[in-house]
């Protein structure tokens, strides 16, 4: 396991943590987590903690909103045909299911279409909009897609198909010719907050036209999708994410519907206590799948079902496809890791930059993301698709995979994505030219040196300052995610109590303490097992950096914290 570094974050100003920990009557350390979440006054912790559908912002505030609700009022007037066209991945098939029951709803004539990965890959393709001109469709709307699909939407306008795009992917200089474009990163869009997800926008859609129509709470059941959708995409929870996602997964919670009621259960979990965290790395996984595999339409019939028969043979066709796809993931990245450790010099290569024609489209991205927890390397994943590589790419966090690859562009077919996260196609004569400039960039960015992991800390804290009071406040602070990370903390010096366990070859559980404090907490450390050896024979003190949790046993609710890193004094 790479060595992190411990960044332990301090704020500007002390006096403010004073006087937050004074106005709310908290602990220090509890002050310092919301001052460091831009929180110093009474009225903006109140907002924090009682987030409100109230506080949303005026649809009509994004450019483009005006023209596009009146497009499809005018479509569901005259009954026109309109399809919905999503992507592939759970933003995509939320989005999709959303729009497309929103306006059923509203007696719209809509049905919806999802690219095949493997056949047609991302975003709008000519086959989609010959299939929708081939059932005399006047209104196409794209959902999670679409902001730099200029040839696909002037072919589109060339048959008389009105286009509406709804993304939130970054646009290229470029705008395609569309009739509106809803997406809060197009540069002359004033709307306040840049980063909905792509079901988010969609959502805002459907709250423009029912503005107009005066059923303005129409789209408010649609909230557990665009939850779904946002914590799955990684966006920032804060502002107007933070309300969607939090309402959105009280709806889940409370009153599923018939396809995530199902697909819960066969995730082996029960409703009533799940976060963003369990949408995350449990239910995510298995609607993607089906997009990575095979047909998302599965995943898009599964949002939409209100039949419980339905929704579980549904709901079993993702599992199984998700195991099958855990499979294909684990052989895959084994075969990267070899690659890696035998044939590149990480020295000299501070990206990655993999290709093998047989690799399967529909997990390059997951095993990406792998390599990039493995090795700490800006990393993309390609495969060939119809005698072109394409694929996948994942970043670091010092590095911006988007700009990295505009500044490939002249040796790209095409790119697009966020800082994080891209996708690409690259000619196969050009593979080695792009490699090389593609680590030039790195290193550039580097100056040479190897990029290093680093943990970034919230606040040392001593076990005795964990109460119940502290732990229940900070389960306030959900949902967790990019912009509102669940808290880090750094103790020093904590004893183990016993003997750890080792479980499943890869975790370890153990039992800790700390002087001053009588109680003692459980621990669970995923993937630590080479520190099993020494944890089981030290006999002294431990750092831990660690997160909160809570874990459930006989039927009650204990904390347990996760650990993320060790050092052993």
């Amino acid at each position: 396991m790479q060595e992190k570094i411990w960044n332990i974050k301090e704020v500007d100003d002390l006096s403010e943590v004073i006087y937050l920990a004074d106005s709310l009557n908290v602990s220090e350390p509890l002050a310092k987590l919301l001052v460091m979440r831009g929180i110093k006054t009474f009225s903006q912790a109140k907002s924090f903690f009682r987030p409100s559908l109230d506080s949303l912002y005026d649809p009509f505030i994004m450019d483009g909103m005006s023209l596009a609700t009146q497009r499809v009022i005018d479509a569901l007037t005259n009954k026109q045909k309109i399809v919905v066209y999503g992507d592939y991945d759970v933003d995509g098939t939320c989005s999709t299911a959303l729009l497309v029951m929103f306006l059923k709803e509203l007696g719209a004539d809509v049905e919806y279409y999802i690219p095949n990965r493997v056949k047609e890959g991302y975003g709008i393709t000519a086959l989609g909009i010959n299939l929708a001109k081939s059932v005399n469709t006047s209104l196409m709307i794209s959902v999670d897609c679409g902001i730099t699909a200029n040839e696909e939407v002037k072919y589109a306008n060339s048959l008389g198909i009105d286009f509406i795009i709804c993304d939130h992917h970054q646009p290229k200089d470029q705008l395609p010719e569309a009739l509106a474009i809803l997406d809060p990163l197009k540069p002359s869009c004033n709307y306040p907050f840049k980063y909905l997800s792509g079901a988010g926008v969609a959502f805002k859609l459907a709250q423009g036209i029912s503005d107009r129509i005066g059923k303005k709470d129409l789209p408010l059941k649609y909230l557990d999708l665009v939850a779904l959708a946002g914590a799955a995409d990684i966006v920032p929870l804060i502002d107007e994410n933070r309300i969607l996602v939090k309402e959105g997964i009280d709806q889940i919670n409370h009153s599923p519907r018939a396809g995530i009621a199902s697909l819960i259960r066969w995730s082996g979990m029960e409703p009533g206590n799940l976060s963003s965290g369990h949408i995350v790395f449990t239910l995510a996984p298995r609607i993607n799948a089906v997009g990575r595999l095979g047909d998302a339409n599965i995943a898009v019939k599964l949002l939409m079902t209100t039949s419980s028969a339905e929704a579980e043979n549904l709901a079993g066709i993702l599992d199984h496809e998700n195991r099958e796809r855990r499979k294909i993931d684990e052989d895959t990245l084994n075969a990267a890791i070899s690659i890696v450790e035998n044939k590149i010099d990480l020295n000299d290569s501070l990206g990655i930059v993999l290709h093998e024609e047989g690799w399967h489209p529909g997990v390059i991205g997951i095993v990406a993301s792998r390599l990039v927890e493995k090795f700490y390397r800006p990393t993309i994943m390609l495969t060939t698709i119809d005698g072109v590589a394409k694929g996948s790419a994942r970043s670091i966090s010092q590095f911006n995979m988007y700009d990295a690859l505009k500044e490939c562009e002249d040796l790209l077919i095409h790119y697009g994505g966020h800082q994080a996260a891209a996708g690409l196609a690259v000619e196969i004569d050009k593979l080695g030219e792009f490699r090389e400039r593609f680590n030039e960039i790195v290193r550039e960015k580097f100056k040479n040196e190897e990029p290093k992991p680093y943990i970034d800390i919230d606040t040392k804290i001593r076990m005795a300052e964990l109460t119940p009071k502290f732990r229940r406040i900070v389960d306030q602070f959900a949902p967790f995610g990019p912009g509102n990370l669940r808290p880090t903390f750094l103790s020093e010096n904590v004893e183990i109590v016993g003997t750890p366990r080792l479980l499943s070859g890869k975790h370890i559980a153990f039992v800790i303490r700390q002087h001053g404090c009588e109680k003692v907490f459980d621990c669970i450390a995923f993937n630590f097992s080479e520190y099993w050896e020494s944890l089981s024979t030290h006999r002294s003190t431990i750092d831990i950096v660690f997160g909160m949790d809570n874990m459930q046993r006989d039927g009650k609710i204990y904390p347990q914290f996760r650990i993320k890193d060790i050092k052993i004094n």
